[in-house]
């Protein structure tokens, strides 16, 4: 009997040592009733031997829990995650022609896992909370793919991937998200940059998919502020050298290439701009074009359609283009032959009042610096803002004079439109009997033909009894010596109603201003004693009292 006892003590014990690891993994997750340890025992198990593959499937199903609110649930998306860069790691989901027909169908049946959790890893990345974290995860699983699912033992980009990641970060409303994509990853790294420019194709598959899900103005807000954000053109093949996946070894691969970079840029630009609906998407593409659009472009003419549109459509849209269109004229040798006339037509009543004035006066302080401009079409823009400026509030004043002082000193064949001689006796007759006649064609498009050359800057001198002190004083420059070689302009550009009355208020008072010794008490009513205190002359005439 106790040899029985030890025959079957023995084989107790042998059955006990050829199930341990199955047997500690249920005690621990069982006896424990702790979730999470089962978890980490399942990936280690799975880890351990292909005999616990099949807890892929249960982890995942434990991961697609988290529509329940289950805690668990990212634990098990973060055990996977570890679970498939490890299997990626040892070559276990890489097809050999080696291996047994056995182990081909498990490769391909992990493939199929693997899939599933991609798949899952972008439902996720549409929950607010679990964005992040799933974004995190989804990149290093890209990481891990492209560094060794490599069947063809070539460099392998996982595109399709990325492209997945690229949608659902767009389908997302979370700015986090984006945010934490574009800090993290695109900005960072030069390939993952290259393919998210290459993913952002707007008119043939993001639009189509997103149509149903995202508003066309969102569309277009995300894939703005994604793409905005990556601003580091390479200027040359030294610059490409910050990669995410290792990068390929070959010389001429387009991921190498400064031009194949700049060209996935000009296209992802491109297709944003074909899904513009509002003047106000234009003028946000507008703002930032010559300092981070064009800088992509390697074919100018395909981006001068867009911004001469914008240029033809006047008023505000045009000041926002003169950057890009000039930007295209000065470095990629644009021809576009009525820029000035289209320059001119700017100077309306309206350009001195707008909130763009400023970035349109620097604009044309350069568009007209070149000495080699005829003096006729200067002289149409002096005559047309001097002209502007009778009308123009106090703080666009300020500016208009010192950059027409600036422009007469550049175009000195300009000055004598301040002190015109006339010599001709019949002509200087004709003025004192008739007086002056303006000869500028204040109508006239065409900046040259004007005849602005033969009038004078007559307006200068009504400005110098402006009733702002400070716009009278600036306006006195133009009847004094040319001592000065130039004003900044910065100094006098960003002026407004406020920083005037500032400087007025900041001034030292030499003499007081001569007041009324006593005050009234009362402006626009009877006082009390008519007789010691006299009402005025408006209460006199105006009875408050009387009834119509």
């Amino acid at each position: 009997m106790a040899k029985g006892a030890v025959a079957e003590g023995s084989k107790r014990k042998r059955a006990s040592a050829s199930e341990k690891p199955a047997k500690r993994r249920r005690s621990l997750s069982e006896e424990s009733g702790d979730p999470n340890a089962k978890i980490l025992l399942m990936e280690q198990g799975i880890l351990e031997s292909k005999k616990n593959y099949n807890d892929i499937t249960v982890l995942l199903s434990t991961a697609r829990e988290n529509e329940n609110g289950e805690p668990e649930s990212m634990l098990a998306a973060v055990a996977l995650c570890r679970v498939f860069v490890r299997l990626l790691a040892q070559g276990s989901l890489t097809s050999k022609k080696s291996l047994s027909e056995k182990d081909s169908v498990v490769v391909g049946w992990l493939k199929d896992q693997f899939s599933q959790y991609k798949i899952l890893l972008m439902s996720l990345l549409s929950q607010e909370e679990l964005a992040v974290t799933a974004l995190t995860l989804s990149m290093r699983l890209l990481k891990a793919e492209g560094e060794f699912l490599n069947d063809n033992e070539d460099y392998s980009f996982p595109t399709a991937f990325i492209e997945n990641i690229v949608k659902a970060v767009l389908l997302s409303g979370n700015e986090d998200v984006r945010q934490a994509y574009i800090e993290d990853f695109a900005e960072q790294y030069d390939d993952i940059r290259y393919f998210t420019f290459k993913s952002v194709t707007f008119k043939r598959n993001l639009v189509e998919s997103l149509s149903e899900d995202v508003e066309p103005n969102e569309l277009f807000d995300r894939g703005f502020s994604l793409i905005s954000a990556l601003d580091g053109v390479p200027e040359s093949a030294d610059d490409l050298d910050d990669f995410y996946i290792p990068r390929p070894k070959r010389k001429t691969h387009p991921l190498r290439s400064v031009n194949q970079h700049k060209k996935q840029g000009q296209e992802a630009w491109l297709a944003l701009m074909g899904v513009v609906d509002t003047k106000d998407e234009r003028k946000r593409l507008l703002d930032i074009t010559s300092t981070i659009i064009a800088p992509w472009f390697t074919r100018p003419e395909l981006l001068a359609d867009f911004l001469t549109n914008c240029y033809n459509a006047g008023g505000s849209m045009s000041l926002l283009a003169l950057s890009g269109v000039f930007y295209l004229i000065q470095e990629r040798n644009l021809d576009y032959p009525s820029f000035y006339p289209k320059l001119y037509s700017l100077l309306d009543r309206d350009i001195l009042h707008s909130k763009h004035r400023s970035r349109f006066f620097r604009l044309l302080d350069t568009f007209l610096a070149s000495t080699h401009l005829p003096a006729s079409l200067v002289a149409s823009f002096l005559k047309r803002l001097s002209r502007l400026a009778l009308n123009a509030p106090p703080s666009a004043i300020a500016f208009v004079i010192p950059w027409i002082y600036n422009l007469l000193k550049r175009h000195p064949t300009c000055t004598f439109m301040l002190h015109r001689v006339i010599k001709n006796p019949e002509e200087k007759q004709n003025i004192k009997d008739r007086g002056f006649e303006d000869p500028f064609l204040a109508e006239e498009t065409e900046p040259t033909k004007t005849r602005a050359i033969d009038s004078c800057l007559w307006e200068l001198v009504q400005l110098q009894s402006h009733y702002h002190p400070n716009i009278a004083t600036i306006a006195k420059v133009m009847s004094e010596q040319f001592t000065k070689q130039s004003y900044n302009m910065e100094d006098f550009l960003d002026h407004s109603y406020a920083s005037l009355l500032d400087a007025e208020l900041g001034k030292d008072v030499k003499k007081a201003p001569v007041i009324e010794f006593q005050i009234p008490k009362r402006i626009f009513l009877p006082q009390d004693d008519p007789a010691a205190n006299p009402d005025s002359l408006l209460v006199r005439l105006w009875d408050f009292g009387a009834k119509a």
